[in-house]
């Protein structure tokens, strides 16, 4: 018998991106970029092992944003010619590198790739990417999980709390059930922000367990038995558990992380930046500017400028021995851990951004893919098990009431409440305020008024988001999180302002439907008091 698990869960998001108005528009390119290097090659190793019948236990939570995008039409026909672009462009690179050997078999691993994907998504799977991911949760594979509507951060939803919080987490219930034909019974909270007494609004919306960052249960009271290596209850009994801090370095560490190996993939040197302009112009977005396309030659190498081509053999040999390596530190992580649980097996949780794999780290998917086989394989300490599966072993688990935390830069609430963002927060608190007023004022609203107050409901859940304040921090694409953030106020100030003075314009508000039809089925009462 096995002596503990572990548990990895990749966390699947990206911000509610749509822009009918465009062809191309450069931030739908982070959907397309995602599908491409990240959600199908995941879904590519899935089929593999399925295929070979080798069993395995994942949990991944997809994000109400990240779904209503994977099932929009448009989205999904942009997408493909994206795809016939790539393709395009790599057909000229194996003629444009004929001359230089190394490079030129890297062109064909990209154009092989890329109509790979293609067939994948519109062959396979019919462009629905929701019926893969259900097919290996159908299949006992895969347990998928939500997060918040918007990918809210929950923490700073200081006024209207309670309607606010609600929001995010009924809507996300919602969609998810519609999705996937049953409630999700597990939540990932946007950014592991938790704030004490969220869990309650949880469980009325069935939700089972959830997770923090290490701190969240180690601060927490009374002092927990197991440290990080067992969940545990809340007063309302939802249950938490908390990140293993020795997984995540293995893999998110720059210094210490597999990803950085110098055999792996350089994510930096793209040939959007590389090459000439105009050879390159009609391959990137509309607006002219460089952008990444996928189709790289270098390997990390090591600092400075200078780098060596790419060597995908050594890359998956590389990505093979790191495999085996965190495989082999597990089975003894979990071997010294056991003797401090008692009649208790340990579980090790290991959540990462699903982005990590594939679109980060080139060699991520193959990766996962090697430590999967080597588990089910070429050891007898620890299997893989999801979240939900864990809580059945035992029947009692410890009560303890987690800390409020995050697993943002200092654990804490920083990184969204600073300099750069911290603007935002007068505008978030009035639209809950008004959203609570308008709903309970005008309850069981027919016709326009209740179309205009559904609206109102999408543009605040959307102006919620935790991107717009995460980009704002970081610098890059600053403009493009100013400008979402201020249309969603604009939007919901301008609706409030027709309903109360009772003058709806219908035109602006199908504009508004018709450009974030986001939550179809969303219902604004959810707010009322």
């Amino acid at each position: 018998m096995e002596k503990g698990y572990l548990a990895i869960i990749l966390h699947a998001h990206l911000p509610f991106v749509r822009h009918p108005e465009a062809e191309r528009f450069l931030e739908e390119s982070w959907l397309f970029e995602a599908i491409t290097e990240t959600y199908i090659p995941l879904i590519k190793v899935f089929d593999g092992l399925a295929r070979d019948n080798v069993d395995f236990r994942l949990t991944i939570s997809l994000s109400p944003t990240l779904i209503s995008m994977f099932c929009d039409p448009l989205l999904q026909q942009k997408y493909l010619r994206h795809l016939d672009r790539l393709i395009e462009l790599s057909e000229k690179e194996m003629e444009r590198t004929k001359p230089e050997a190394r490079f030129n078999s890297l062109a064909r691993m990209y154009h092989e790739d890329f109509v790979s994907t293609r067939a994948i998504f519109a062959d396979q799977y019919r462009r629905d990417l929701i019926n893969a991911f259900r097919g290996f949760q159908d299949a006992g594979k895969l347990e998928i999980i939500t997060c918040a509507a918007t990918h809210g951060y929950l923490p700073l939803m200081e006024v209207a709390r309670r309607p606010s919080v609600r929001g995010q987490v009924k809507v996300a219930v919602d969609l998810y059930e519609k999705a996937f034909g049953k409630k999700p019974i597990g939540m990932w909270l946007p950014e592991c922000g938790y704030n004490p007494g969220d869990e309650e609004i949880l469980k009325e919306e069935g939700i089972k367990y959830f997770f923090v960052d290490t701190h969240g249960i180690l601060f927490g009271e009374p002092r927990p038995r197991f440290g990080v290596f067992s969940p545990y209850l809340t007063k309302s009994g939802v249950a938490i558990f908390g990140r293993d801090m020795e997984t995540s370095k293995a893999v998110w560490s720059s210094i210490e992380g597999y990803p950085g190996d110098y055999l792996y993939r350089e994510f930096y040197r793209d040939i959007g930046f590389d090459l000439d302009y105009d050879y390159i112009r009609p391959y990137i977005n509309g607006d002219g500017k460089r952008v990444n396309t996928g189709i790289k030659y270098y390997r990390i190498t090591g600092a400075g400028d200078h780098k060596e081509p790419y060597s995908p053999e050594a890359a998956r040999d590389k990505a093979a021995e790191h495999a085996g390596n965190f495989m082999f530190n597990r089975q003894k992580q979990i071997e010294y851990i056991l003797g401090m649980m008692g009649d208790r097996r340990p579980v090790l949780v290991a959540p990462y951004d699903a982005e990590l794999y594939g679109h980060w780290w080139y060699e991520g998917p193959m990766w996962l893919d090697f430590l999967i086989r080597k588990v089910r394989y070429d050891q007898g300490v620890f299997r893989l098990i999801t979240p939900g599966d864990y809580l059945k072993l035992y029947k009692n688990y410890q009560v303890i009431s987690p800390a409020m935390s995050s697993w943002g830069w200092k654990g804490y609430s920083e990184v969204w409440l600073e300099g750069s963002n911290d603007w935002m927060y007068a505008h978030l608190h009035k639209m809950a305020e008004r959203m609570v007023e308008a709903a309970t004022a005008n309850k069981n609203a027919k016709g326009l008024r209740l179309n205009a107050l559904n609206q109102m409901a999408r543009e605040l859940l959307l102006a919620q988001s935790s991107d717009w304040a995460f980009i704002m921090k970081t610098g890059a694409h600053s403009p493009y999180a100013h400008a979402r953030f201020q249309e969603h106020v604009a939007h919901f100030t301008e609706l409030y302002d027709e309903i109360k003075t009772n003058r709806l314009d219908e035109e602006y508000l199908r504009a508004c439907e018709e450009k974030y039809n986001i939550f179809p089925d969303i219902d604004y009462s959810i707010y009322a008091t």
